[in-house]
């Protein structure tokens, strides 16, 4: 029987600060055969991208320390501990013979150099190759993950391209050099589900035809059941389940591996509570019905008032565009517009949450941030609250704007890694003006982080100091802290593990119960905005394409467009009984 490719052995690591000691993994035991994919699943904190960041030594030390195991590689037939390996070895390893995809490609591309030159640094660092030819083989690459107009988007800065485009981007890097293992830490989050589809049968080809090793780790368990093998199920740094995928979806044996399978929003329908990990392992036995709560009405969703609920519109776009020039003359004269946003009309109703979807790309973002005056908009009209948002004065604009939150897709870039949270939270009442004593605010913010399930302890922590979905916590409360009656989810639940996601689309349905907000929640995860939407709104280069209410969105689409999004959808095997 041949080696394995990665043999990982008995692998312990601690993390050591200031005199203390805290486990990451415990007695981990993984093996990856070559042709092979090996799904690590689990939720945030659980030691998934610590064993991956492991493999290509990622991770400084200190404060890492392995304390004992092994992380055997097998290429051309030798074998080496990658522990034991020095520096320069590692060097001719990473991104030739392990490559990796990293699950936040908004941090992990240079900002000062252009895509296509990040992707041929990899290439001409590894390969003996012409300029020229590696320009071609990159341009060839981005072709492959489907980029638009890849001799375009070669000579663009990330900061110029879409989220799901930046990650298609990362995946190009890291199959630059044909690796014999790959490592995937989350590589599909920022991906609408036809990309994803297309990604996903691009590593399984690329996989069968090199019989490249896979690590895929994935919060979406749809995901897993389309592309793995085997399931590595991990939990607080242990290995508490491992099988094949058939056996993990359809008979599982942990509880919290049941715990994951259950989260998921694609088994629920609109406004039952989702259940969340912590309802299955806790040692008192719980009825799965006693955690489910009775579905949310339009009314439920509103500020309880004396009088009866009337419908009124809060938010009425109309004939709404969009243009950003795509090119021009050695003048400045423009030839060409990408046509962004290109004459979309809506309404939005009072205390309504509007799904809105579409692929990487489609103007979903722009939309958003257009409506905030966040980017400026060519031509139409954007009339909130009887205020025409294109018209009205910078000083009307910036009393409106306490009105108005977003809340953006990547909770760490949109904080100041040098506030504190309890300083982000607290700087737009301290601008606004809304609270004016030190003490006050505060205490405001202790009520607001009580309100997303943290604590006041975390009131002076830095946001490196927690996870991906803690952190999402935090914009939320940051986004609640002015009371606004209108806010703007902006894939606001993409980057979470499916037990974190569940907790917080929980979260912004309490909230939204308490406050009685109105929102637009933008996603390319349409299992997510059937659960959490009352309508649903399909863009398509810009348009909309179809909208209506989200079950029947959902389920009996109109639109060639939306059944092509529907049928892409990850749904795995069916689990809805335990």
């Amino acid at each position: 029987m041949s080696q394995p490719l990665l043999q990982i052995k008995n692998l312990n690591i601690s993390f050591e600060a200031n005199g203390n000691s805290s486990k990451a993994l415990t007695d981990i035991n993984i093996t990856v055969n070559k042709g092979e994919i090996v799904a690590i699943v689990g939720e945030s904190g659980s030691g998934k991208s610590v064993t991956s960041l492991s493999i290509l030594q990622l991770i400084p030390s200190p404060p890492i320390k392995y304390n004992n195991g092994e992380i055997l590689l097998t290429t051309n037939g030798e074998t080496v501990d990658i522990l034991k390996l020095p520096r320069y070895e590692l060097t001719k390893i990473r991104g030739n013979k392990v490559a990796m995809i990293f699950q936040e490609p908004m941090t992990s591309l240079n900002p000062v150099l252009t895509c296509g030159d990040q992707v041929m640094e990899a290439i001409l660092l590894h390969q003996t190759i012409t300029k020229e030819a590696a320009k071609n083989k990159t341009i060839a690459l981005f072709n492959q993950v489907q980029l638009p107009k890849p001799e375009a988007l070669f000579n663009r800065y990330p900061h110029q391209i879409s989220g799901g485009q930046k990650q298609r981007v990362m995946i190009a890097m890291a199959m630059s050099c044909e690796p014999d293992l790959l490592i995937c830490d989350e590589p599909t989050t920022a991906l609408d589900v036809t990309v994803q589809k297309n990604v996903l049968q691009l590593l399984k080809q690329l996989q069968q035809q090199t019989q490249m090793g896979i690590i895929f780790i994935t919060h979406d368990l749809g995901v897993v059941a389309e592309i793995a093998d085997r399931v590595v199920v991990l939990y607080k740094g242990n290995i508490v389940e491992e099988n094949t995928v058939a056996n993990i979806f359809t008979n599982a044996q942990h509880t919290y591996t049941k715990a994951l399978l259950a989260c998921r929003p694609i088994l629920h329908k609109k406004g039952e509570r989702l259940p969340v990990v912590s309802d299955f392992i806790r040692e008192e036995n719980v009825n799965r019905q006693s955690i489910i709560a009775s579905p949310l009405t339009t009314n439920d969703l509103r500020l309880t008032t004396a009088k009866e609920f009337q419908p009124s519109t809060l938010l009425s776009v109309k004939n709404l565009k969009v243009y950003f020039p795509a090119k021009k003359t050695f003048l400045g004269k423009v030839l060409e517009y990408n046509k962004a946003v290109d004459d979309v009309s809506f309404d939005v109703i009072e205390g309504e949450t509007l799904g809105l979807v579409g692929e990487s790309g489609c103007g979903k973002s722009t939309l958003g941030r257009a409506i905030l005056r966040l980017i400026n908009a060519t031509s139409g009209t954007i009339n909130y609250k009887g205020e025409d948002l294109l018209q009205t004065t910078n000083a009307k604009l910036k009393t409106l704007r306490k009105d108005m939150q977003i809340i953006f897709q990547d909770p760490y870039s949109s904080l100041n890694p040098r506030m504190t949270i309890g300083e982000a939270i607290a700087e737009p009442l301290k601008v606004h003006n809304i609270i004016t004593s030190a003490k006050a605010r505060k205490e405001k913010v202790i009520e607001l982080l009580e309100k997303v399930s943290l604590s006041a302890d975390h009131y002076n922590r830095y946001p490196h100091e927690f996870s991906g979905g803690q952190r999402q916590r935090i914009v939320i409360a940051r986004a609640l802290a002015l009371q606004p009656s209108f806010i703007v989810c902006d894939e606001s639940v993409s980057a979470l593990d499916v037990s974190v996601q569940a907790q917080v689309l929980n979260l912004l349905n309490d909230l939204k119960k308490d406050f009685g907000f109105t929102a637009i929640f933008i996603s390319h995860d349409l299992s997510v905005v059937r659960y959490i939407s009352d309508r649903i709104m399909v863009m398509n280069k810009g348009k909309i394409e179809e909208i209506g209410n989200a079950e029947q969105v959902y389920s009996n689409p109109s639109s060639d467009y939306t059944k092509k999004l529907i049928t892409s959808i990850p749904k795995g095997f069916n689990v809805s009984a335990f």
